[in-house]
């Protein structure tokens, strides 16, 4: 069925699953690997133990795909039903596989354990598969055809069935789907939100070549553009792609912080490495989360400086220098403090720029003049201290991510400036 080609589907088995006792990191990762190799998967189907719900699940998988990947329920266990449901609906019996044996002969021996009854079981498998070597675990990997579709069964285990999609089954799909490239920039932007961003933008969108698809993929403070295409011509897909990445820098060039996943603390880091200079904070708020944004990137100690985390007006003022004056007449959160909060660490650490920041991040202490969300966010450098005043809404971890985001986007601007 010309329809199925280069289209895939996933089945996630497991009670496990569906009560939402274990996250499906698997489904998410092969997806990725899928979409890298040019193969478009439609569905992701998480169904529980049961052989019923298994022989449906893959009736209407393989009428609709031409890879169907099965996880899940390939243990030793009474509860892993996938081999039985598989010789039910393939019309195969199981029978004993002897390299299988000999593999799991191998790996107890290795690792100093005896090999139970149990263990044993998981070499009969069913004769209508050609099993998949599992390298790193006892449940081989097992590869089906049928109705023009491949059937893969690989162990829920994340690893292992990493391992088997490495080594075994990513290589054949390319070799059977080698006509089809797939590409894709993803460009980070930082500043507005997606609605705005995709008002901004929506000519250039509506223009793109039929080959080419824009995702956005907004999250707290920060909007991804994922554009990605298929296409025969790798070179032609490749150039297109280019030009139409391009495009969009000259339309939204203060918004572009970095490609491909890059964080706006790695880009500020490289800004900051390039223009040899240093930063340090003064956080009351975030409570030093500017200071673990910077620090999560590997050789920040080149620019990062160190943070003051000021939650207290008695640190504000001892180690900061803050007026007792100013905090009593016009409040911690306010403008005249933040600012000196960024001076005064500046000063203390002796960096070339600092961020500081004064807020309410909730759920209490807000007020009719100052609510919940209420952030003040400074910038001082050489010679000029800047400030500004927003409001982030009443979730606490919300506002403490986004206060920190605007912050380092305060930073990146004086930077590219």
């Amino acid at each position: 069925m010309q329809n199925k080609i280069g289209k895939a589907e996933i089945i996630s088995i497991g009670d496990e699953l569906l009560i939402g006792q274990v996250v499906n990191t698997n489904a998410s990762w092969m997806a990725e690997q899928l979409s890298d190799s040019g193969i478009c998967l439609c569905r992701i189907i998480t169904i529980g133990d049961d052989p019923d719900q298994l022989s449906q699940a893959l009736a209407e998988s393989i009428s609709r795909a031409q890879f169907v990947l099965l996880t899940g329920g390939l243990g030793p266990t009474a509860d892993d039903v996938t081999k039985p449901a598989l010789c039910d609906f393939f019309g195969t019996e199981l029978v004993f596989h002897e390299p299988t044996f000999k593999h799991l002969e191998d790996m107890f021996k290795k690792r100093g354990f005896q090999m139970t009854e149990r263990n044993r079981q998981q070499a009969w498998l069913p004769e209508a598969c050609t099993p998949l070597t599992n390298s790193l675990g006892t449940a081989p990997g097992m590869w089906f055809e049928k109705e023009d579709s491949v059937i893969v069964s690989l162990p829920g285990v994340p690893f292992e069935m990493k391992s088997l999609m490495e080594q075994e089954v990513l290589p054949r799909f390319k070799a059977i789907f080698s006509d089809m490239y797939y590409l894709r920039k993803t460009i980070m932007t930082i500043g507005v939100g997606e609605s705005f961003l995709a008002d901004q933008i929506k000519e250039w969108e509506s223009k793109l070549p039929q080959f080419l698809k824009l995702a956005y993929l907004p999250q707290s403070g920060i909007v991804r553009l994922r554009l990605s295409g298929r296409h025969p011509d790798k070179e032609l897909l490749k150039q297109t792609l280019e030009e139409q990445t391009q495009k969009l820098l000259q339309l939204i060039p203060d918004l572009v912080f970095g490609f491909d996943d890059e964080m706006p603390e790695a880009a500020i880091g490289r800004l900051l490495v390039e223009k040899q200079a240093t930063i340090s904070t003064a956080e009351s708020c975030t409570g030093g989360y500017i200071a673990h944004l910077f620090t999560s990137i590997p050789g920040s100690s080149a620019y990062f400086k160190g943070s003051i985390v000021a939650y207290d007006n008695l640190v504000k003022t001892k180690q900061l220098d803050v007026r007792p004056s100013d905090l009593e007449q016009y409040g911690a959160v306010s403008q005249q403090v933040v600012e000196q909060m960024a001076k005064g660490v500046r000063e203390k650490l002796q960096t070339t720029y600092s961020l500081a920041t004064s807020g309410i991040a909730g759920p209490d202490g807000g007020t009719e003049e100052k609510p919940v969300g209420t952030v003040w966010i400074a910038i001082a450098g050489p010679d000029f201290v800047r400030s500004e005043l927003f409001h982030f809404g009443e979730h606490r971890g919300r506002t403490i991510r986004r206060s920190a985001l605007t912050a380092l986007e305060m930073l990146r601007k004086e930077l590219i400036m």
